[in-house]
């Protein structure tokens, strides 16, 4: 994590922060998600079965990728943090598109560029990012994201 004053914020609109380091998404992760979150469909949970799709394999849940932003951006070491931060609260999302399936066995990393950084009130300040969830050896992006982080100073 990058370490800044809070007033220095904007001079990072715009620029790529970094990237985290890579992951790799397998069959027990996929598994697990798909237990804590009910939803079995084959394509995910079913290796044989998911053999017969345009995949050739099982995927990731597209919501388990994004799930995996928060441990993503932790690794990023350019990642901004205002000095004097107390906490920080995800505040959602205001654009999000799954472009490409992660299949099973894949690597993925985020990659963090600051959009925007506005002092909502004193010692709160709500920051945009722009995540593109990469795959390893692949030219599209699992999912691109505007994430709203809300730092309280």
């Amino acid at each position: 994590m990058k370490v800044v004053e809070a007033a220095s914020l904007a001079e990072y609109i715009g620029k790529e922060l970094g990237a985290s380091d890579w992951f790799e998404i397998d069959q027990d992760r996929i598994n697990a998600f798909a237990d804590a979150t009910l939803d079995h469909q084959f394509i995910h949970v079913d290796p044989e079965q998911a053999k017969n799709t345009p995949f050739g394999s099982t995927i990731a849940h597209g919501y388990l990728t994004l799930s995996l932003l928060p441990y993503l951006q932790s690794t990023i070491d350019g990642f901004l943090m205002p000095k004097g931060m107390k906490m920080a609260m995800n505040y959602g999302f205001d654009k999000l598109r799954f472009m490409a399936p992660v299949k099973v066995g894949k690597r993925v990393r985020a990659v963090a560029t600051l959009m925007e950084a506005t002092e909502k009130r004193e010692g709160q300040w709500l920051l945009k990012f722009a995540f593109n969830v990469e795959i390893e050896g692949e030219e599209k992006p699992a999912l691109a994201a505007e994430w709203l982080l809300m730092y309280f100073i």
